[in-house]
């Protein structure tokens, strides 16, 4: 999903003049069958009135111009058509009269459909704009990281909804985020917004990957805080989430925190293993174990161990709540499983990332009940050390 670019919406605008591609074809192959049928009928079966639904059908299917094209050429043709009979079968000006008020009905409705598919287009831009506000781009091998991701939004118009992801290099290694704020709209999005731009601070600075978790829940807590000064009650809102770190002193160690979310999914040659640890309530939920309730710490960050060749999976309960007609869910471990036991080669993040989205778009036939992210991510081969060159120390020069 891309920005439409002005250049894209101009070349709309121009194309609107004869409407989507050859839809012009239609109305004139219309106006013609008319036209032939009515010259090869009797004078008694008179069928050139209805040469008022070619202005109505251009104007469902075609832009302006060709709509008020059509009109014109509709009075035309009426009248040559028309005079080309004797008088007394002739339709006469009742009829003219009633396709000159179709034409100009049909040229209004034109003008009203285009009118609101433009608007239609600059509301969809603004929702893309909006989701790469949120979700912003990520260069490729972010953070030493090679990754692929792809968000699906149930309302495909708004194109952003409550899931949100990202990756954030630091001097303490990499960390991840991904995560799904309960309920829809734009209180979802502002909550999302939110919690990226602190992870994307936190996740910097901070040396443990326990305090980044910390920030996370106090900027959930100040959000609704400032939620409810401005008169929305948003006190019920979390969020589930993942929280992962790639310490760089061990590449073969993943840490995790997890506040109510699905685990990941370690994803090798091997076969697929859930890798839980660290669990915590959901973001916002954090004040029912520590603060005032209770004086017990919030669990640290579990260290997993991850392998080089495997591949680690995350996705929202888009995937993992998606049903077919039949009420069924999809059956994400067992797939990925199957897949890999056919074929070694699906743990790469790019096809993983793939196989996700195609099997829960067949699974729900397109129909997708929630907004669904799927994203994949392992660590990139640490680059070899070019070796020393040989020491010339005690050799003759040759000069």
């Amino acid at each position: 999903m891309g920005l439409v670019t002005e250049m894209e919406y101009r070349g709309r605008r121009e194309r609107r003049f004869l409407g989507r591609g050859t839809a012009w074809l239609v109305p004139l192959v219309l106006l013609a069958a008319i036209v032939t049928v009515d010259l090869q009928t009797s004078e008694k079966l008179r069928v050139v009135s209805w040469i008022i639904l070619v202005p109505s059908i251009a104007a469902a299917i075609c832009g302006v111009g060709a709509t008020i094209t059509f009109a014109l050429l509709s009075l035309v043709t009426y009248v040559a058509v028309d005079a080309a009979f004797p008088e007394r079968y002739r339709a006469g000006a009742p009829d003219f009269v009633l396709l000159a008020l179709g034409g100009v009905l049909a040229v209004i409705a034109s003008v009203v459909r285009v009118r609101r598919e433009r608007q239609g287009v600059h509301m969809r831009n603004i929702a893309e704009t909006t989701r790469r506000t949120v979700l912003r781009p990520l260069p490729p091998n972010w953070g030493g990281l090679e990754h692929a991701g792809v968000y699906l939004a149930a309302d495909v118009d708004a194109r952003v909804g409550g899931d949100f992801y990202d990756i954030q290099p630091s001097p303490h290694g990499t960390r991840v985020l991904l995560g799904d704020v309960q309920g829809k709209g734009l209180g979802a999005v502002e909550t999302a917004a939110a919690l990226l731009g602190t992870f994307r601070e936190a996740a910097y600075h901070e040396p443990e990957l326990a305090t980044v978790a910390e920030r996370l829940e106090v900027r959930m807590s100040r959000h609704r805080g400032h939620t409810a000064a401005l008169g929305r009650y948003d006190g019920d809102r979390f969020a589930t989430a993942l929280l992962l770190g790639f310490p760089d002193d061990d590449p073969h160690t993943v840490e995790v925190i997890n506040f109510g979310h699905e685990p990941p999914l370690a994803v090798g040659p091997g076969g697929v293993r859930p890798l839980p640890g660290g669990e915590r309530l959901p973001i916002g939920f954090g004040d029912l174990v520590c603060g005032t309730r209770s004086g017990d710490p919030q669990p640290p960050a579990c260290r997993e161990r991850l392998d080089e060749d495997e591949t680690l999976l995350m996705v929202t309960d888009g995937v993992t709540e998606a049903r077919d007609s039949a009420g069924d869910f999809y059956a994400l471990l067992p797939e990925i499983t199957r897949a890999v036991c056919d074929d070694a080669g699906v743990t790469k993040p790019r096809r993983l990332v793939r196989l996700v989205r195609e099997g829960v778009l067949r699974h729900t036939r397109d129909r997708l009940g929630d907004d669904t992210t799927v994203f994949a991510m392992r660590r990139l081969p640490e680059p070899q050390s070019a070796p020393a060159p040989a020491s010339t120390t005690g050799r003759p020069s040759r000069s």
